[in-house]
């Protein structure tokens, strides 16, 4: 098969940047209705764990199988689990997909599962099964002035529990839920395990950043003294599309954020504004909690939320609310009643 020039392009792109991972964006897709890993290479998904089992059983490696799924797992948190060794086997196989479709095999690699269209999968959450959720309350300078209260001397955090959605997924609000309002975010993801981290050393233990919707039941929230419950129905945590890897994003504090419903923009700020920066959140965090790799960190909302309008601003059954974060791409989501 002959390569067009827009593949071209695509591959020439992605073999610059295997050996330092600047551009690999990976998720969690669903192809036959079985969830797997993947690497988006332009306008195509390549199954990490096939690719880097068909390079072992053509290199002759009778445990190919095996030792694929042990060094690149189909979840991506174990994929995380494995550290530089996953990395570096995802690395290999990527360089053996541009090296097999430049040879002409472009049939082959999609009739084996390796390759597919990006228009032929379903994007699932980024992280469809977190560690943990942690979030980071009144986080951004103009949230905290739009909602009345002072600047925390300390970050406030969270957890979030309930069922996790990715992009195209309905968030459904629970009948019990009369106030849910939307809350744009940079999440950031933990790729080994964090206990008393400087915060000099902080980043070394960040895999990548995701779009994160923390969707929230404000009636709920001021019951009481404590968020879990507002923050936790099913569904309101969105994740994704991409875990985009750290070395891709140069300064994940200096990105533009914007959430939409429909085509009203009610979010639109930059990540300038966080009161408490990465390094700061890991080492604040890891001081007294072991993070572990699949955790989940989303860093705060910036001002806009519909709690903080005049008059207030709820999601409605039939809007689409969207995330967007430069570099990190748009996360989509219809609403739905239960």
């Amino acid at each position: 098969m002959n390569m067009g020039p827009v593949l071209a392009a695509a591959f020439a792109a992605s073999s610059l940047s295997l050996s330092s991972l600047h551009g690999m964006r990976l998720v969690t897709f669903s192809a036959h209705g079985v969830d797997r890993l993947g690497a988006v290479v332009e306008d195509r998904v390549v199954d990490l764990n096939r690719s880097y089992e068909r390079l072992l059983s053509e290199k002759g490696n009778g445990r190919s199988e095996a030792l694929a799924e042990a060094l690149v797992p189909p979840d991506v948190v174990r994929f995380l689990e494995g550290g530089e060794a996953s990395l570096q086997a995802a690395r290999e196989a990527l360089a053996w997909v541009e090296e097999r479709w430049r040879a002409g095999d472009g049939e082959g690699l999609r009739a084996r599962g390796v390759l597919y269209a990006l228009g032929q999968v379903r994007l699932r959450a980024a992280v469809p099964r977190p560690r943990s959720i942690l979030a980071m309350g009144l986080n951004y300078r103009k949230h905290a002035e739009e909602t009345g209260q002072p600047v925390p001397e300390y970050p406030i955090v969270f957890s979030k529990e309930g069922s996790v959605v990715g992009p195209g997924e309905a968030i459904v609000i629970p009948a019990a839920v009369a106030e849910p309002d939307y809350e744009g975010e940079l999440a950031f993801v933990i790729g080994r395990q964090a206990r008393r981290v400087p915060r000099g050393r902080g980043m070394d233990y960040v895999a990548g950043y995701c779009v994160f919707n923390d969707v929230t039941a404000r009636d709920f929230q001021r019951r009481g003294s404590q968020w879990t419950l507002g923050k936790s129905p099913d569904t309101f945590a969105a994740i994704g599309p991409y875990l985009v890897l750290k070395d891709s994003v140069p300064n994940p504090h200096a990105l533009r954020l914007k959430t939409l419903v429909g085509d009203e923009i009610l979010q639109d700020s930059s990540t300038e504004d966080l009161i408490f920066k990465i390094p700061e959140i890991v080492e604040y965090i890891s001081q007294v909690l072991t993070l572990e790799p699949g955790t989940v960190i989303a860093t705060g909302t910036p001002p806009g939320v519909g709690s903080a309008r005049t008059p207030k601003r709820w999601l409605r059954p039939g809007e689409v609310v969207r995330v967007e974060i430069e570099r990190l791409g748009s996360l989509e989501n219809p609403i739905r009643r239960e």
